[in-house]
């Protein structure tokens, strides 16, 4: 086992005020630095089906997923978001990794829920068809001014229903379709994701799929920030009857608990791309009037400024801690200075893109109890009641890749050594970093390359499964 020195990040709804004044507030306040050049390496975007036998209309049964790196790579990382986000996430990180790993592929996939958001004026905004003004008008303005039209229309919750049974086992059908369309020609296919997409790749790896073990698909697994056994939160019995009534009055995960639970994404990309129009521009949302005191730099900043100052673990509130990362700091011109290990420009990127943008404006509820009970990978009465089928967790055989920040305090690596020690995983082949001294939640995702364990360590341990070794 390589050991590198330096809760599945569910999301909990602050407290009445916080959540809705403060953190929407704070996500308005998103300011990113200018996108970079677009990669060298080939790019491509495509639909893969989804499970058929999901509930809800045949409509959803789909899944959009960005490749990166060359078509006749035999290796192929698959990788799936966490708590509220998207495919972008994984955009920075995918291209670092195909130009330095000869012969690998990342393919970023976006949950089904995704067919639900209605981003069409945000790509006018970055084609430069429609001003940030009309943009932001659309998709936040009217929040606060119900006179603005037109504006964002969110669906009706009261028809989307059906969204309370898009679990773990929803996710995980859909997730096999890829893996399955990733595996032709005898490519191997290592599957991995960030915070709770973590998770699923180990539950993937344990899970019955008609009498066929998922590790079996699987050369390996990569592990960012996330897992099971005790990584994050474990859900009983009792907490899964009780939450399983809450998810099906509320099917989406509302962070802000204002009741719509779409606001977090809309408003995260909304404030994206405005800075990025602008991000060296007076801060827009240092004025607005439902910005708490708390989250306004003591001078006057510019957007990136007032964006690093909410976002860096220095100065955003605990509570925020699964949107932290490490930066820099304030200057006295209200302007950001970089010098931690996520330039402000990187975590600009990855907030403002399409397609494919980094967040989920409905995320289903259902996956975050599912992933909770699936924690110990044991037919417990919690897994049984919601109808999971952890059944070959003993026999998988996979090599583990985990990387921990300080979010959980060490319970990652815990819990990926608890995943070995339970499993046949190779012990020999395990690659665990603890950048738990330098990195916070989303640094993995953002920060530069030169100084982020995650591409120096990943990097490697993809190109031995590249190997055969």
């Amino acid at each position: 086992m390589t050991t590198a020195t330096g809760s599945h990040g569910r999301y909990v709804p602050m407290r009445p005020v916080l959540a809705a004044l403060a953190a929407p507030a704070l996500l308005l306040s998103l300011a990113l630095a200018p996108a970079a050049p677009a990669a060298a390496s080939s790019e491509a975007r495509f639909t893969v089906g989804g499970w058929p036998g999901a509930p809800g209309p045949a409509k959803y049964d789909r899944q959009e997923v960005t490749r990166f790196g060359p078509r006749n790579a035999r290796t192929v990382l698959v990788l799936v978001p966490g708590t509220n986000g998207g495919r972008g996430d994984f955009t920075l990180t995918a291209r670092e990794i195909v130009a330095r790993a000869k012969g690998i592929q990342v393919w970023a996939v976006d949950r089904r829920s995704q067919a639900l958001e209605d981003t069409s004026v945000f790509a006018r905004a970055l084609r430069g068809s429609a001003s940030p003004k009309e943009m932001f008008d659309y998709y936040a303005g009217w929040l606060a001014d119900q006179s603005i039209q037109p504006h964002y229309e969110p669906p009706d919750l009261a028809k989307l229903g059906f969204a309370s049974g898009w679990g773990l086992r929803v996710q995980l059908e859909d997730i096999r379709r890829v893996v399955r369309q990733a595996r032709r020609g005898g490519k191997r296919v290592v599957l991995g994701g960030h915070s709770l997409g973590a998770s699923v790749a180990v539950a993937y790896a344990s899970w019955d799929f008609a009498g066929r073990g998922g590790y079996k698909d699987l050369a390996g697994v990569v592990l960012i920030d996330g897992g099971l056994r005790g990584s994050f939160h474990s859900a009983g019995l009792a907490e899964v009857k009780r939450r399983l009534g809450e998810v099906r009055r509320q099917p989406f995960l509302d962070l802000l608990g204002l009741g719509l639970p779409w606001v977090t994404g809309v408003l995260a990309e909304t404030g994206a791309i405005l800075a990025l129009k602008d991000p060296a521009g007076p801060s827009i949302a240092q004025s607005f009037p439902l910005l708490p005191d708390q989250f306004k730099p003591p001078v006057p900043a510019t957007n990136r400024g007032l964006f690093g100052y909410s976002f860096d673990e220095s100065t955003s509130p605990a509570a925020l801690a699964l949107i932290h990362v490490r930066a820099g700091t304030l200057g006295a011109d209200g302007d950001w200075v970089d010098g931690e290990v996520t330039p402000i420009g990187r975590l600009a990127q990855t907030f403002g893109q399409e397609p494919g943008n980094g967040v989920e404006w409905f995320y289903p509820a259902r996956l975050n109890l599912d992933v909770d009970a699936a924690s110990p990978l044991r037919m417990t009465a919690a897994a049984k009641q919601l109808g999971l089928r952890l059944k070959w967790a003993r026999k998988a055989c996979v090599p583990v890749y985990a990387l921990q920040t300080s979010l959980t305090r060490g319970a990652v690596l815990r819990g990926a050594r608890s995943f070995i020690r339970l499993s046949r995983s190779p012990r020999s082949r395990a690659v665990l970093v603890d950048a738990s001294k330098t990195e916070s939640h989303l640094d993995p995702l953002t920060a530069a390359p030169g100084r982020n364990p995650y591409i120096k360590t990943v990097v490697p341990f993809l190109r031995r499964i590249a190997r055969g070794r």
